[in-house]
C-alpha cells in the first residue's frame, strides 16, 4: 500500500505526451524544497490506499506516477510494474536526486534536473543520466538566463539529446517570459524542445499549476 496524495483523469500537461489524456498518481511526500514548487501540498497530505484500482477505474491507457517524489515509497516499483503488466504506457516522474536504477523495464523516466534557481541543484543525482533509455526524457525547469546556462552545459557535457527521447526546456511560470527561452534556444541552436505548460481545464475548482483534471 502506498500513501497517495490524490488519483485523476486529466490532459497531460508536459512532456511530450502533452494534450493525451492520463491517469495522475500523485504520491505523498517529497524531501526537496524547489523554490518554484507548485505541489507543496503533497508533503504531507495523503492516505493509504490501492492504487491499481483506482487507476483501472478510469479506463485509461497512460499513466503517470509522480508527487511529491515518488521514488520515496519503496512500493512504487512494483506497482509500476504492475500497471505495465496490464498493458499500459506508465510514466515515471522525478526530481532527479534518486536512483532510477530500480524503475522497472519499459516505464518511461522522465527525470527533472535541478537548476540554480531551484535551490537544489546540488542535490542532482548525475548517474541518472547514464541510466537514461530511448524513451526517456530529461527536463530542465528554468528560472533565469544562469539557469539556462547551467542546463545548456549539463546537455552539452552529457550529450543529452543523443541518450533520450526528448530534452525539455520549461520557463518558470510568470517569471521567465517564455520569448525569452525561446530566444536563448534558437540563438544556441540546441537540440531541445521549449516546455509550455498546457492547461485544458479551467472549470477544474481545485487549480493545478501543472495540470487540471475534468
Amino acid at each position: 500500500m502506498l500513501t497517495v496524495n490524490e488519483i485523476f483523469h486529466s490532459i497531460q500537461g508536459e512532456s511530450t505526451y502533452t494534450g493525451a489524456p492520463c491517469v495522475f498518481v500523485r504520491l505523498t511526500a517529497c524531501d526537496l524544497r524547489c523554490t518554484w514548487c507548485d505541489t507543496p501540498y503533497a508533503f504531507t497530505e495523503g492516505v493509504k490506499r490501492d492504487v491499481i484500482d483506482g487507476v483501472a477505474a478510469f479506463g485509461c491507457p497512460l499513466v503517470e506516477i509522480t508527487g511529491g517524489e515518488p521514488l520515496l515509497q519503496d512500493d512504487v516499483y512494483p506497482l509500476m510494474a504492475g500497471l505495465r503488466d496490464r498493458g499500459l504506457t506508465v510514466l515515471v516522474e522525478t526530481g532527479g536526486h534518486i536512483s532510477v536504477d530500480r524503475v522497472p523495464h519499459g516505464v518511461v523516466k522522465i527525470i527533472d534536473v535541478k537548476c540554480p534557481g531551484s535551490g537544489e541543484s546540488a542535490r542532482n543525482h548525475w548517474p541518472n543520466l547514464d541510466l537514461l533509455g530511448p524513451a526517456d526524457e530529461v527536463k530542465f525547469v528554468i528560472r533565469d538566463r544562469a539557469d539556462y546556462d547551467f542546463a545548456r552545459e549539463v546537455v552539452s557535457r552529457h550529450a543529452l539529446p543523443a541518450k533520450c527521447s526528448a530534452v525539455l526546456f520549461s520557463p518558470v511560470h510568470d517569471v521567465l517570459p517564455p520569448a525569452d527561452l525561446a530566444s536563448w534556444i534558437l540563438a544556441d541552436r540546441l537540440a531541445v524542445r521549449l516546455q509550455l505548460q498546457v492547461r485544458p481545464c479551467p472549470r477544474r475548482l481545485r487549480l493545478r499549476a501543472k495540470r487540471w483534471s475534468c
